[in-house]
């Protein structure tokens, strides 16, 4: 089951899957029945934990890895029968960094134009390198760089041949701050200028800086998708723990109108608030505490992590 939520934005699609699967020789079922509409011109993140098939679908839509079965269409060209018309318009910045050591970044960016039959346009190679603040790169070899570099000129040649869809594949994987913000900065301004981004990550703080609407993927299933605004709620749990000095039967009744749990052995409290919709009354809780005799050793907070939303969503969806 897939639950889907409203994009305030409704444009036409620019990329639909449809029944997608990809089993290995292995028998390993990487791809389970995705269906996917992305938007023209929102962002899109496809939040996953590692081997949740995040890599193979970017791959599979991408042409990288060859379907099992169903299709994708970018703007109506099918990837199988149109490859070529596809993959024209789709840039892609995977996760390795496979970069042509000894080439210049000027060469390599312009090179990567080429393949994909576009005409020279040093205008837009200057654009985009001075976007990603290479430029003053420009004339130095790749294997010169270092890694945040690298990584730039990889989204550098992804621009190259100025793409409708741009993938970003774990964007944020190994980068420093400075190339964070300049990336983010970036895909809003493509966004800006008409361009579809979809990026995968496993930070919640990705999806929630740059992301219109988000996809959750696990074991090969898309199990949700919806607005980000809509999915921030569900991760805006947060809890407070209170370890008992006296065990508890129950709940004392003073304590009703908070959201309490008390657990099986009742020597532990538990508060559980929405950090996004309501202001805690964690000093009300204190005094009602101390006005219910009720004592506590030790307290701790914790918020909920992705692997968690995961596994309810997962049971939700079962």
């Amino acid at each position: 089951m897939v639950r889907g939520g409203g994009y305030a934005r409704r444009m036409p699609s620019i990329l639909v899957v449809s029944h997608l699967c990809k089993t290995y020789a292995s028998g390993h079922r990487a791809l389970d029945d995705i269906n996917l509409d992305i938007q023209q011109g929102e962002i899109f993140a496809l939040l996953g934990p590692n081997g949740a098939g995040k890599t193979t679908l970017i791959s599979a839509i991408c042409g990288i890895v060859r379907a099992t079965s169903g299709t994708v269409a970018v703007a109506g060209f099918d990837t199988v029968r149109d490859y070529r018309a596809a993959r024209a318009l789709i840039g892609l910045v995977p996760q390795e960094l496979t970069n042509d050591a000894f080439e210049t970044v000027w060469a390599t960016v312009s090179f990567s134009r080429g393949l994909f039959g576009k005409p020279p346009n040093p205008a837009h190679i200057d654009g985009v390198l001075k976007s990603l603040s290479l430029w003053e790169k420009k004339d130095h070899k790749i294997m010169t760089l270092s890694g945040g570099m690298k990584r730039r000129v990889l989204i550098a040649k992804a621009l190259s041949h100025e793409p409708r869809v741009l993938f970003l594949d774990e964007p944020s994987a190994g980068v420093d701050v400075e190339l964070r913000r300049d990336m983010w900065l970036l895909v809003r301004q493509l966004r800006e200028t008409g361009v579809t981004v979809i990026l995968t990550t496993h930070y919640i703080e990705e999806a929630e800086e740059m992301a219109d609407r988000v996809g959750v993927i696990s074991k090969g299933r898309i199990i949700l998708v919806e607005d980000k605004q809509a999915l921030m709620h569900k991760l805006g749990k947060k809890q407070l723990s209170l370890q008992l000095v006296q065990p508890l039967a129950q709940v004392p009744a003073g304590l009703a109108g908070f959201s309490l749990m008390l657990s099986d052995d009742g020597s532990e409290l538990t508060y559980t608030y929405d950090t996004r919709s309501e202001l805690p009354d964690i000093a009300g809780l204190m005094q009602r505490l101390t006005q219910a005799g009720v004592a506590f050793k030790d307290l701790r907070t914790s918020q909920s992590s992705l692997e968690d939303i995961f596994v309810n969503l997962v049971k939700e969806a079962a």
